[in-house]
């Protein structure tokens, strides 16, 4: 195990930076002036790059953490965040509960779809399932960040993979109004997982909520149904 410096880790993953591959990447990630990833600067590595450098590094403080989740390159804050995410998975409730609380306190890092999706739902689902305060999820839901919203919307999954639907739908309810695509691209993603565990709760949900539901949300949520009974869902006939 190498010294948990974040400076160490952070030559490491320079090193392997593409500036090719970092333009086209930040062409993806919507990084253009009014785009939702305005200003985000990549160094151009792949996840698996950064999987990688991050393993000698996984036990680093807090501390170190903090000062790759404040950088300005994506990737090492991705890297931040695969760290907290490894520890989160090995710490005791205690430890989960201070990893949450870090997180939470610093979302305005965690400011792109990949970075939330990587780490929601270990650090914050799981943390507010043990803890059993969905207050935080519904505070979270409400929020005037995007980021934070898309963190609420994600976190759910650890309770769907528990066998609990009902945060997601409550948070689906919230952000039903929502006008963002990647809120709406969560949400159905998410509601999409809970109808693996409970096909009647989401076709429920959707039926109810029909007159609402953004497209793209229903798109995504429906995708694992036949194509026949997709396209009547989409005009609304749940039979």
């Amino acid at each position: 195990m190498k010294k948990c410096n974040a400076r160490e880790l952070q030559r490491a993953i320079r090193a392997q930076g593409s500036k090719e591959r970092a333009k086209a990447v930040g062409t993806f990630f919507k990084t253009g002036k009014g785009q939702y990833a305005e200003g985000d600067i990549f160094l151009g590595l792949t996840v698996p790059q950064v999987r990688a450098a991050i393993r000698p590094y996984r036990q680093m403080p807090l501390r170190e953490v903090d000062v790759l989740l404040a950088s300005k390159y994506h990737e090492e804050r991705l890297a931040a965040l695969v760290i907290l995410v490894h520890q989160a998975q090995r710490g005791d409730d205690e430890v989960r509960g201070n990893l949450c609380a870090f997180y939470l306190k610093r979302t305005q890092q965690i400011n792109n779809w990949d970075l939330v999706d990587v780490s929601a739902r270990m650090i914050v689902g799981r943390w507010i399932r043990e803890c059993g305060n969905q207050a935080i999820l519904r505070t979270l839901a409400g929020s005037k960040s995007l980021w934070e919203r898309r963190i609420a919307m994600v976190a759910t999954h650890d309770f769907i993979l528990a066998g609990d639907v009902k945060p997601t739908m409550m948070i689906a309810r919230m952000l039903l109004a929502d006008d963002h695509d990647l809120i709406h691209k969560a949400t159905g993603w998410m509601l999409r997982e809970a109808g693996k565990k409970d096909s009647r709760a989401l076709v429920d949900f959707l039926r109810t909520h029909h007159a609402r539901l953004p497209r793209t949300t229903l798109r995504y949520a429906i995708e694992r149904f036949p194509v026949d009974r997709r396209a009547r869902m989409l005009k609304g006939d749940y039979s």
